[in-house]
């Protein structure tokens, strides 16, 4: 199964995330079928390809809690 969820980077104490599409067995650190966008919750920094989001969607994969709510609060602005 898909699920499109966080895959973090950054230093220490310096978060930051990729939005990745990747199989749910996969570790969170693993290889990616595809990245989607970018979240930097300290910058309050996001970019998200809401088009492929939704096809992945629309084709069967689930979504984290977290990916929920930052879709949609960038469907709001």
């Amino acid at each position: 199964m898909l699920k499109i969820r966080l895959k973090r980077y950054g230093r220490k104490k310096q978060p930051s995330y990729r939005i990745i599409v990747i199989d749910s067995r996969k570790r969170r650190d693993g290889r990616p079928i595809e990245e989607i966008g970018f979240y930097n919750p300290l910058q309050h920094e996001t970019t998200l390809n809401i088009v492929k989001m939704e096809q992945y969607v629309k084709n069967g994969a689930k979504v984290s809690e977290i990916v929920t709510s930052i879709w949609n609060k960038s469907k709001t602005v």
